[in-house]
């Protein structure tokens, strides 16, 4: 019986092992193309590892629009702007009604769950036009406001499904024993509740951030300057009439994923923990 379970294990780990490397394959190829020039990247025997290691596709992209500040690092810059400043407003107004939505018996909350499900089952395609007449009508076509506001279209609804559940498998005792000792409804939130879901509070932030660093559709039509687009919107620099600089785009996505990898490494056990005890109770 011992011996089985462990011919199982080792089975299940070199499963494991197997899925990992397919999945992590084209991530692994994209950096190693990155380093490549574009002459061995459609050589007919594919390579590994570079022959000919170079940083040409890094190193040409920081200079290459320096006049106008298009480079690798600008658009760098525009994604990290807009995509925290989307996740804290997010995550400012989502946590509060997520534990409104769970602690107080609001007449219609049921309906405006709906609502926010249903909001995140539309594409963005649906929502491009009405939000660029609003914004053109504003004046907010070209800056970061509107990919910002775009985005958190997706990150408060997903936010209060996640959160309202979290909130309600905390013990409400908590709460109460609060206000006994003279916390109002407010000051237990901030005191006590919110400090004892970070991991779901964590999850959310993350996911708002993950959400609006790869947008591409709402960069890519409500911000037509050069040196204001996302990295995501800004790969499309490297797509001519006279052919794809791949190199380029490789980089350009090794940069654009390493954020993300980070984010992973290092949070990995709060997103699990507060994807897991949001799902307890609905």
């Amino acid at each position: 019986m011992q011996k089985k379970r462990t011919y199982r294990k080792i089975i299940l780990n070199v499963v494991a092992i197997i899925v990992a490397i397919i999945m992590l394959f084209p991530v692994y190829w994209m950096i190693i193309s990155s380093f490549k020039p574009n002459a061995e990247i459609f050589a007919a025997v594919p390579t590994f590892f570079p022959h000919t290691f170079t940083f040409d596709a890094y190193t040409s992209q920081v200079g290459a629009s320096a006049n106008t500040g298009s480079n690798i690092y600008r658009s760098f810059i525009n994604s990290v702007i807009i995509a925290v400043s989307a996740m804290f407003l997010s995550c400012v107004l989502a946590i509060p009604a997520s534990y409104g939505l769970a602690r107080f018996r609001i007449k219609g909350s049921r309906t405006f769950i709906l609502l926010f499900l249903i909001t995140q089952m539309l594409p963005a395609t649906l929502t491009l036009t009405p939000l660029y007449l609003i914004y053109n009508r504003l004046g907010m076509i070209d800056t970061y406001f509107a990919p910002m506001l775009s985005d958190m279209t997706i990150g408060i609804p997903f936010v209060i499904l996640i959160l309202r559940p979290y909130f309600l498998s905390l013990p409400k005792e908590l709460e109460d024993s609060a206000k006994i000792d003279g916390c109002t409804t407010f000051t237990a939130f901030t005191r006590i509740m919110l400090p004892i879901s970070y991991p779901g509070v964590i999850t959310c932030a993350v996911f708002s951030f993950l959400f609006a660093w790869g947008d591409l559709a709402y960069s890519l039509t409500f911000v037509t300057s050069e040196n204001m687009r996302s990295m995501t919107a800004g790969i499309y620099n490297f797509i001519g009439k006279y052919g794809i600089q791949w190199n380029c785009i490789m980089a350009y996505g090794t940069v654009i994923t390493l954020p993300v990898l980070i984010i992973f490494i290092f949070l990995q056990k709060y997103i699990v923990s507060g994807l897991t005890n949001g799902a307890v109770k609905g």
